[in-house]
């Protein structure tokens, strides 16, 4: 099987922390060399392991943050 390898390009936000002190976060990552995506997933303390997660292109980014807004500003 081949090794996945990642490289965070920058890393953006830590969306919430477990009490096992797992990180959701959300970061911009190259995944085996290829474009780098903003990607959202699970990592563990020293990010020594990483949780399935999502990746998402630049506009696929912009649709999702898009909808959010519309989500949460009907919330009010």
């Amino acid at each position: 099987m081949k090794e996945i390898q990642y490289e965070i390009i920058k890393e953006i936000a830590v969306l919430s922390t477990s009490e096992s002190g797992y990180t959701k976060e959300i970061n911009l990552i190259s995944w085996n060399g290829k474009e780098p995506k903003y990607d959202i997933r699970t990592f563990s303390p020293n990010r020594e392991k990483c949780g399935k997660g999502i990746t998402l292109t630049a506009d696929e980014a912009t649709t999702l943050l898009k909808a959010l807004q519309k989500e949460l500003n009907s919330r009010d």
